[in-house]
């Protein structure tokens, strides 16, 4: 009974809203603020495009009988949206409210009375009271990428008044009542349909946001919706799924993400929170390719250093070296025997690092005598910081533990190498770490979008980054 439980659970959940997502995003009503600036004006001009058809008809008018009216030519000439504001609907989407919005209109009339008497001039409409409320709906598309949708609209024009030039215009006046009308109807009609286009023209921004960020040439970062976004009324989060693959081969890390929650802030237009399981597949991905490796030689050691990679400086420290193989160069190699973990806790971060030494006598054919293996276990400090849109860091070493796994020397204390692995390590190793850290790896971020004053704090399980943002034209 209880198997087919779990069977009917599972079914009912799928994988990816079952999995705690590697990075939560925060977009807070300031946030929300900045977009509606960006969207007005958007819209605004969307809305500038509006077209309004020639006007014809047929009116009885006391003194003229019949007249034949037509209106043509109609183009805006300003248009105002003075009021306006975006709010949050839980468990919904937004909802876009505009009022005491104004439309001036300049065109041609044109009249025919008492069969042969005709007319014509210019005219000024000015459309005011005008007023619309939206919804829109947000969810995550079959990409995994936000996106919007137009919802509900409705809207409202109280006032259209039409005033004629030229001609005469005292006979138009008597039924601009009729145009007022038409026309007021005309834009009303063709309102919503522009609002709901220009809230489906947000979606091919949303689509910039890089959903598979290239690191580098071996691996990607995977930054797509695990689920569609949570609406509350004070933000709308979304859960991305902060996942590094091998570009080559996509593989689950053997590890799943803690779950973590944002705190209650909205100082700031966007938070970021980024779990320190994304961080871990990214140690699970160059581990498994082989990537945590490094060979040392001689020449990468800084020229005034005392100690020399070579048979002879080991003399001291292991004299069965020098006396097995005099005056050779050799070669550490380097290399993880584990993934890498980092681990976050308020206000500190460590990595933890097990690895082997294996350290070569290179002679003079050329090839590689093995020397010895060490096991090393080490214990570091990571800085991280924010350097345009990318996270980088910076790693220095705390401590670290030796063992001897084997010796083709001949036994020897393994102590005696407590000042040589650091240096090497200190040197050598941690530097290339950090000349690569420095690049970084790129944040969730949208097309033309740069961040303005991060702040970064270390919480337990995640790095919680505070920014506002900005969109270039």
């Amino acid at each position: 009974m209880n198997k087919w439980w779990l069977l009917g659970l599972l079914a009912l959940c799928p994988l990816t809203l079952c999995t705690n997502p590697g990075v939560t995003g925060r977009l807070t009503q300031k946030g929300l603020e900045y977009g509606r600036q960006i969207g007005m004006a958007v819209l605004q001009k969307r809305l500038q495009s509006i077209k309004i058809p020639d006007i014809s008809g047929k009116v009885k008018v006391k003194h003229a009988g019949k007249v034949k009216y037509s209106v043509s030519g109609m183009r805006i000439v300003n248009l105002g949206l003075p009021q306006s504001s975006l709010g949050l609907v839980p468990s919904s989407g937004l909802k876009l409210s505009i009022g005491n919005a104004f439309i001036k209109i300049k065109g041609r009339w044109r009249v025919k009375y008492l069969r042969v008497i005709k007319d014509s001039g210019s005219f000024d409409l000015s459309v005011s009271g005008l007023s619309i409320s939206a919804g829109m709906g947000v969810s995550r598309d079959g990409t995994g990428h936000p996106a919007v949708s137009s919802a509900s609209c409705s809207a409202i024009v109280r006032s259209a008044k039409v005033k004629f030039h030229g001609g005469a215009s005292w006979l138009y006046n008597l039924f601009s009542r009729y145009i007022d009308k038409a026309l007021r109807k005309s834009i009303k009609k063709q309102l919503c349909p522009l609002v709901a286009k220009s809230i489906e023209g947000l979606n091919p921004r949303l689509q910039t946001l890089n959903v598979l960020a290239k690191v580098d040439k071996y691996s990607e970062i995977q930054y797509s919706l695990v689920s569609s976004p949570s609406v509350t009324k004070n933000y709308i989060d979304l859960y991305l799924k902060g996942e590094f693959y091998a570009i080559a081969h996509h593989q689950e890390p053997p590890f799943t993400a803690p779950a973590f929650s944002l705190p209650d802030q909205a100082k700031s237009m966007l938070y970021l929170g980024l779990s320190q399981y994304t961080l871990n597949t990214a140690g699970f991905v160059y581990n498994t390719l082989g990537r945590l490796s490094i060979d040392i030689t001689d020449d990468m050691l800084p020229k005034s250093s005392p100690f020399r990679l070579n048979t002879k400086s080991f003399q001291l420290i292991i004299p069965e070296i020098e006396k097995k193989y005099p005056n050779m160069p050799m070669k550490c190699v380097v290399k993880t025997s584990k993934q890498p973990l980092i681990t976050f806790e308020p206000n500190n971060a460590t990595l933890q690092a097990a690895g082997t030494v294996t350290a070569y006598a290179i002679q003079p054919n050329s090839t590689l005598a093995p020397l010895f293996i060490i096991n090393v276990v080490t214990s570091v400090s990571a800085k991280v910081y924010i350097t345009g849109t990318n996270i980088a860091g910076s790693v220095s070493l705390n401590g670290l533990e030796i063992s001897l796994v084997e010796s083709y020397v001949g036994p020897f204390q393994v102590q005696v190498l407590n000042n040589v692995v650091p240096f090497i390590l200190k040197t050598v190793v941690l530097p290339q770490v950090n000349a690569y850290l420095k690049k970084g790896f790129p944040l969730p971020t949208l097309r033309k979008m740069s961040l303005v004053n991060p702040q970064i704090q270390i919480q337990k399980n995640y790095l919680l980054i505070a920014t506002d943002v900005r969109f270039q034209p």
